[in-house]
């Protein structure tokens, strides 16, 4: 079993609605909040060799990237820490407001308590001209599918391609990226952090329309095999970029640098080179 079958059992208590995108949207005074939520554990969510400056940037970053997916702009941040050494928060918490400070965000508390393995929950709010929100539903036949850069880096550097460790360790929320979108008649939108694939399935459960993607239009990464390549990118954890599709009256988006990977179509299936692609990406599971 695995984190997404799990989302079923959340669906019979609060509903499907609530479960579809990034961020809980939220009507307030004539904007939009949009809030979430994520939970890191050092032995699955913190590869070996981060720093704890790292630790801190990368639990921040998780959730930029989510509101980032919506358009909105993050405005704060509550970091709730389970330490298992309470050595380890000054540096923690440094990161952390460094990537807050990058962003736009302000570090505004949370909760600290004594854990066997460092845990950290991240949770955020974002805002966003109401109306301008973009959620994972919206795609129609024809629109195109992008991606905002290259993927698979971060899977690269768990495989021993040293050259694409920073990547791994602080990755780039596209916050600009997203607002950008938001303005541009984007039709649907979500992070890419378990892997294209994986991402394109969470996007058929949201839509009634399939997608369809030519795995050699996704962007070759340099110093690694072409096959190689693509099977980190269609299936890696990690990357942080956004997926997004949009008319192709639209594109290119002015000021953001974007690929074209694939065309929404009129099945519910997702297809990678016109063949069934199986749903695989990073996943937590139970026995």
């Amino acid at each position: 079993m695995d984190e997404r079958a799990l989302k079923e059992v959340v669906r019979e208590i609060i509903g499907t609605e609530q479960t579809l995108d990034d961020c809980a949207v939220f009507s307030f005074g004539g904007m939009f909040l949009v809030a979430t939520t994520d939970m890191l554990h050092e032995t699955t969510d913190f590869p070996g060799g981060m720093t704890d400056w790292q630790v801190g940037w990368m639990s921040v970053a998780v959730t930029l990237s989510d509101i980032a997916a919506m358009g909105a702009q993050p405005v704060i941040v509550l970091l709730a820490i389970g330490l298992d050494n309470g050595d380890r928060l000054r540096e923690i918490l440094c990161g952390a407001n460094a990537c807050c400070d990058s962003f736009g965000a302000e570090l505004s508390g949370g909760d600290l308590d004594a854990h066997q393995e460092l845990t950290i929950v991240s949770s955020g709010i974002g805002i966003v001209e109401e109306g301008a929100v973009i959620r994972r539903r919206g795609a129609v036949p024809g629109d195109l599918i992008c991606i905002t850069g290259p993927l698979g880096r971060a899977q690269a550097a768990l495989e021993g391609y040293s050259q694409y460790t920073q990547n791994l360790l602080e990755p780039i929320p596209r916050v600009a990226e997203g607002k950008r979108l938001a303005t541009a008649r984007v039709s649907s939108m979500m992070d890419i952090s378990d892997g294209l694939v994986l991402s394109l399935y969470d996007l058929l459960d949201a839509n009634p329309y399939g997608y369809s993607i030519d795995s050699f239009l996704i962007p070759i990464l340099e110093g690694i095999p072409p096959e190689k390549s693509r099977e980190y990118a269609l299936f890696g954890g990690g990357d942080f970029e956004l997926l997004f599709t949009c008319s192709q009256n639209y594109f290119p988006v002015p000021s953001v640098d974007s690929f074209i990977v694939g065309e929404v179509i009129p099945e519910h299936e997702v297809l990678v080179d016109g063949i069934v692609a199986p749903c695989r990406g990073y996943l937590h599971r139970w026995k």
